[in-house]
């Protein structure tokens, strides 16, 4: 039952602590990322764990400025899981969904915050972008799919009521 309380409880989270995640939590967390469902079990995602200040405040400004924007959209979270799929797999986005779900699911259940912030994929077309991939070693081939944020939540979200028409029911 734990896991249906944690899929019904989880929230996106949009205010951080500066408190460092423990390695340990990471690790759980791109482990459960991995263990994602994808098509014919190709498993066509890699994450990048960006703990490096630096590197993920120079992130935030990239993803910001596909925006227009000069704030912070990973909300002061101290570490950013971006996750890369390979577009050779026809079934990319759908496979790098379900990693990004699970990652942020799996946050929830050991104890932290987080939220999808989208626009990896427009950061990392761009030239900064590239560059890091290559970098990192990621393949031209894989896309930006999303960027998970991670961090303890310095708010308490609350749920939207639920749609009453969500389900029909063919009998």
């Amino acid at each position: 039952m734990s896991t249906l309380n944690d899929l019904i409880e989880r929230r996106s989270v949009r205010k951080y602590t500066t408190q460092e995640v423990e390695q340990e939590k990471i690790d759980a967390i791109v482990k459960a990322g991995s263990y994602a469902p994808s098509a014919m079990g190709r498993q066509p995602s890699r994450v990048v764990v960006v703990k490096n200040k630096a590197l993920r405040d120079e992130l935030s400004a990239l993803n910001a400025a596909v925006m227009n924007g000069k704030g912070d959209p990973f909300y002061g979270a101290p570490v950013v899981i971006i996750v890369f799929t390979d577009t050779s797999t026809p079934t990319y986005k759908e496979d790098g969904a379900l990693v990004m779900g699970n990652l942020l699911n799996a946050a929830y259940a050991e104890g932290l915050g987080s939220c999808w912030i989208n626009r990896a994929y427009e950061v990392f077309e761009g030239e900064r972008g590239k560059e890091l991939k290559a970098q990192w070693g990621i393949p031209e081939s894989y896309v930006g799919i999303g960027n998970a944020i991670i961090g303890y939540a310095d708010m308490q979200p609350v749920a939207k009521p639920r749609r009453e028409d969500f389900v029909i029911t063919i009998e």
